[in-house]
């Protein structure tokens, strides 16, 4: 028996320190929509879902690699090709760290410094 959700995940909102600069990588890097920027607060709308970014004073990034585990969250982005892919989202601003921990996947880092993962499409099915 199915139960009827409780709520339907609308955005994720991420702090950091530059809304805008944020918008646009992932805009790029996801081909969403810009529907908001500005120096507090910046929104995307993808196909079911928004990504905002705000503003935070005194932003941290968290640390890459992470051995506390306070990165707190990342997204897993299914692509064709992970290298050509690591390679479009770094020309678009991502960082590539050396610490890579497997060999299915490249954790890239935002411009804000969070972190995120490239994935092979096929292993989604």
């Amino acid at each position: 028996m199915t139960e009827s959700p409780v709520a339907t995940l609308k955005m994720v909102t991420l702090d950091c320190a530059d809304p805008e600069a944020s918008a646009t990588f992932w805009s790029a890097l996801l081909g969403w929509t810009v529907v908001h920027a500005e120096k507090d607060y910046a929104m995307l709308q993808g196909p079911s879902s928004a990504l905002g970014f705000g503003r935070i004073d005194d932003y941290v990034p968290p640390a890459w690699p992470n051995v506390n585990g306070t990165k707190q969250f990342h997204f897993d982005l299914a692509v064709e090709d992970l290298d050509a892919a690591a390679s479009a989202a770094v020309e678009l601003g991502a960082r590539l760290p050396e610490d890579q921990p497997g060999e299915t996947w490249r954790v890239l880092l935002d411009p804000a410094g969070h972190p995120f993962c490239l994935t092979n499409a096929a292993n989604w099915g």
